[in-house]
């Protein structure tokens, strides 16, 4: 979801998600979509919307996420799912190590741990400039 979010974000000027990545561990990790996966499995902040969730996900042998019912699409601006499918084609094939060691870039190298990545870090690590990066910003990001 990273690499989707982050492209997007450098094309578009927006994030698919709207999510907050902190920089963790294994890498970012969008914090509100871990909470919804981490409250199907009864430990996440919103555990108390456990049984709204489950209607979309399962979360199996706890780290595991399958969809239950099949996606809608309609939600999704025809960038959104250009970038969505670029980082399956990219990434999809690729192993976790693979996969941890490329979302360890400069915006990951450039947050404290368990910290929030910043969007002009985001940017950065895409190579923007500081008009585009001043752009973004002026567009009610917060960077």
């Amino acid at each position: 979801m990273y690499f989707s979010d982050r492209d997007h974000l450098s094309d578009y000027g927006r994030l698919i998600t709207g999510d907050t990545y902190f920089a963790m561990t294994d890498g970012p990790v969008p914090t509100n979509m871990y909470d919804i996966f981490k409250s199907l499995r009864g430990d996440g902040f919103f555990a108390n919307k456990a049984e709204e969730f489950s209607k979309y996900f399962v979360v199996e042998n706890r780290n595991f996420i399958k969809p239950v019912r099949k996606e809608n699409l309609d939600f999704l601006s025809e960038s959104d799912i250009e970038k969505l499918d670029d980082s399956l084609e990219k990434y999809g094939e690729m192993s976790w190590d693979e996969v941890k060691e490329k979302s360890h870039d400069y915006a990951w190298r450039a947050t404290a741990k368990d910290c929030p990545i910043s969007l002009k870090n985001i940017l950065l690590e895409k190579g923007d400039s500081d008009d585009y990066i001043s752009f973004v910003k002026e567009m009610d990001f917060v960077l």
